[in-house]
């Protein structure tokens, strides 16, 4: 992936200033909200077992099973 970037890097220093402005609005308009492949509900259930056991500190928090179950569902 290095090797990509440099490959960019080298082609946008050879950008006239006009495809350069044009460039960085494009670039600017992209999304880089990271996407995720795990499902919503998946990431609310995690975020409800961390808030109970949070609350309830006394409970067994079986967040690495959770984590193990992302993980296979990730992979």
């Amino acid at each position: 992936m290095d090797s990509s970037i440099e490959i960019l890097k080298r082609k946008i220093e050879t950008f006239t200033p006009e495809l350069a402005e044009a460039f960085v609005r494009i670039v600017d308009n992209l999304d880089t909200t990271p996407k995720s492949n795990v499902l919503q509900f998946q990431l609310d259930e995690v975020l409800n077992r961390i808030q109970f056991h949070s609350e309830n500190s006394k409970t067994k928090l079986d967040f690495f099973k959770s984590i193990a179950e992302l993980e296979k569902i990730c992979a």
